[in-house]
């Protein structure tokens, strides 16, 4: 989707972090943007932060597990701007543990957002951008966490390994209809992602802990914020990554990736497939079968 000027884009988790740098890349680039998210009073600030920028900026409360919230929000955004072109399903939620000490709750309140936020974005806006003829493209926020694994990440890896897979066979789905799909792998970047337990509903919450970032969980409680702090402090700046995925969306990339340095962590588990199925093609040719 090379010329954006004047479309309109949706991107949800918005409030801050990587949502909001992604907002700001697309109103530079002259497009007409609503941000979405649960938190009211970061919500105005970035509004008001896009408006200073001389961007158009709408900015829409929306739980984005809520399937009614986020129809009703595609129901204002039309109202308001007009035909959507381009959707970012940005919202995003973490926690840490081994998978034997996990909770129900654990798994549902990140699955309902890392997984069905995406599913219920797709579901309200799809139709419309396909309804205009007029193209598009579809930006799902996954992780390095989904093509690679880390110990004491077993439900977030889940969910970002369950976007990679929903935004492939999305982008097949669509490879002809003039949508373009790309998939956010971030690494490590520094936004409020580490502390989104602040977000989690009192239906949903657990006593597993869960909600303390893995590489400091086993520390003591006054020792866990000052390492965190040292540990964001090599983080990626959010706002890189907003014209990134710019880029990504004219080029119609399939993956866009924040930390090429990182490409070992996948090249590991490409390397152990690989040699999988040569094994196995050799146990085929000796037994015959």
């Amino acid at each position: 989707m090379k010329d954006v000027a004047g479309k309109v884009a949706v991107v949800t988790g918005a409030a801050s972090g990587i949502g909001l740098s992604i907002a700001r890349a697309l109103t530079g680039a002259g497009m007409r943007v609503v941000i979405a998210d649960v938190e009211d009073a970061a919500l105005e600030r970035a509004r008001e932060s896009l408006a200073s920028g001389g961007g158009e900026a709408l900015a829409v409360r929306v739980d984005v597990t809520d399937r009614a919230a986020v129809a009703a929000a595609a129901d204002r955004v039309e109202d308001a701007f007009g035909k959507v072109h381009v959707l970012c399903n940005n919202a995003g939620v973490l926690v840490g543990g081994a998978i034997g000490d996990m909770a129900y709750a654990d798994w549902d309140w990140v699955l309902g957002v890392n997984v069905g936020g995406v599913v219920n974005g797709v579901h309200a806006f799809l139709p419309r951008i396909l309804a205009h003829g007029e193209g598009g493209h579809i930006v799902n926020t996954a992780s390095l966490a989904g093509l690679s694994t880390a110990r004491n990440m077993s439900v977030y890896t889940a969910s970002k390994f369950a976007v990679v897979g929903l935004s492939e066979a999305l982008r097949a789905d669509l490879a002809d209809r003039g949508i373009g799909v790309s998939i956010l792998c971030p690494g490590v970047v520094d936004t409020n992602i580490f502390g989104s337990g602040r977000n989690r509903p009192a239906t949903l919450r657990s006593d597993t802990d869960s909600d303390v970032h893995p590489m400091v969980r086993h520390l003591p409680e006054a020792e866990r914020e000052p390492r965190m702090e040292r540990l964001l402090a090599t983080a990626l700046d959010p706002e890189v990554v907003g014209p990134v995925v710019l880029h990504g969306i004219r080029e119609n990339e399939a993956f866009i990736f924040t930390h090429p340095q990182l490409e070992s962590m996948t090249q590991t588990r490409h390397a152990d497939i690989v040699d999988a199925v040569e094994r196995w093609r050799r146990y085929r040719e000796e037994y015959r079968i």
